[in-house]
């Protein structure tokens, strides 16, 4: 199951890396970039919740989440082959709602299919592994570029629109590995077949858009009282996200090589710099969110969530002082912590706390909790003028005074706000600290 995880994660992290400076490199600027990396917030939100109710009702000869494991792969590796020949920002965000509607479809179902297949007592172990693969793919996407360096590719070989040659590779690279991995999962890995009961449930449900529709509402409504606090935590956390990922490698071109300008040797540095930090981080992410199995059960995946996030906000704090590459990895270690919690901690208290039927159907609504937040952040931040319309704030240029650092700083603080917020929620807790809580409340 983790090796299809591992071929879609590698493709996010296609994107987290790479994304800004194709778009850079294509004559965007700085402060138009969350605007423009607004596919992945769209699409999540349109995609998720409503493939999640689909899948909660599809009963077919291929089961409830291979057809879309299917589609999504297919328009995932389209989107990966053709990006790095964009020649205009037009066709870069044109070609990224392709990229990010094929994630999203396969995304929502694999994290359902984790509770489809593992007992309740397992899903915590089921989703820190996945995350430990989370870590090790896009370990492995974001160091490929300076391997490819590495072995003889100069850096700085571009083509006619300013696109690395390093960044076509890598991204034929994910095109394969994604597509190969899913279909490699979906044919070692089968879908348990439905009980009558399952079977039934489903063949009663009402069918089609309009059903899955109504249904997101009705789930959305009944929704129960852990999912609506954890809402809270994921403001605060994919807003800091949002902002580390797509400013991240400004910050270390001006501290580190002291250069702004996105045409220049020094800035494909920065590019590549940015990777081998983003592969440290995502390694420790890969080896600690196995580490974290004995400590959740101990202690619970909140305690240890909040924990993890509070490394994370001191190590982006840190970065924009920095002026030495070595020192770098220092905090991205409290990156790596914060990671590899992000991608299983929250869904171990959420699946423990939501009914199995609507599995899936919460599973996107869960996945619009993390993309409204990226959504707001892009409005708020960026500033995109049209001709005809002006879009966003302008935060990052207007208080921010356009200066990658202060991002950081914000981000910082924001990931600290996340791990005070998740303390809020107690489902995240051992069962006897909860216990012992009520016990005191009455």
């Amino acid at each position: 199951m983790n090796l299809g995880f591992l071929g879609l994660q590698f493709s996010f992290g296609l994107q987290q890396g790479n994304m800004g400076p194709i778009y850079s490199y294509l004559g965007a600027n700085e402060a138009q970039l969350p605007l423009l990396s607004l596919a992945g917030p769209i699409t999540g939100l349109l995609v998720q919740p409503l493939i999640g109710a689909l899948s909660d009702r599809t009963a077919g000869r291929w089961g409830r989440r291979t057809p879309y494991f299917l589609v999504g792969a297919v328009l995932c590796a389209l989107g990966l082959f053709l990006m790095p020949l964009s020649s205009s920002v037009l066709m870069a965000a044109s070609l990224l709602w392709l990229l990010d509607a094929g994630n999203n479809i396969t995304m929502e179902p694999y994290r359902a299919y984790v509770s489809d297949r593992l007992n309740p007592n397992q899903r915590q172990t089921g989703f820190l592994s996945q995350s430990a693969f989370t870590g090790l793919a896009q370990m492995l996407a974001f160091l490929t570029p300076s391997i490819l360096v590495g072995v003889g590719m100069n850096q700085d070989w571009v083509d006619a629109h300013g696109i690395p040659y390093t960044v076509r590779v890598v991204f034929t690279l994910g095109a394969v590995l994604s597509l190969a991995t899913i279909l490699w999962s979906v044919w070692r890995v089968p879908e348990l077949p439905l009980t009558a009961q399952e079977r039934a449930h489903i063949e009663a449900a009402p069918k089609g858009f309009g059903a899955a529709l109504a249904e997101i509402a009705d789930a959305i409504r009944t929704m129960p009282v852990a999912m609506r606090k954890l809402g809270l935590m994921s403001l605060f956390q994919w807003s800091a996200m949002s902002g580390y990922w797509l400013y991240v490698t400004y910050s270390i071109a001006r501290t580190v090589y002291h250069t702004a300008d996105a045409h220049s040797s020094a800035f494909h540095s920065a590019v590549l710099t940015n990777g081998e930090m983003a592969a440290f981080y995502n390694g420790i992410s890969f080896v600690t969110a196995f580490a974290m199995v004995p400590l959740v059960r101990r202690i619970g995946p909140g305690p240890l969530h909040a924990l993890c996030l509070m490394a994370g906000g001191l190590g982006m704090l840190a970065l924009p002082h920095i002026a030495d590459k070595a020192l770098l990895f220092v905090p991205a270690v409290g990156v790596g912590l914060a990671w590899g919690s992000i991608m299983g901690n929250p869904y171990a208290i959420l699946t423990n706390s939501i009914p199995p039927a609507r599995t899936g159907v919460y599973m996107g609504i869960f996945n619009m909790m993390i993309v409204i937040p990226m959504l707001l952040f892009a409005v708020v931040m960026s500033e995109l003028d049209l001709g005809f319309i002006k879009l966003g704030l302008g935060v990052y240029a207007h208080v921010l005074h356009s200066d990658p650092g202060n991002m950081l700083s914000l981000c910082g603080g924001l990931l600290i706000a996340a791990a005070l917020s998740v303390l809020w929620v107690r489902e995240g807790r051992p069962q006897a600290l909860r216990l012992a809580e009520a016990a005191a409340g009455a």
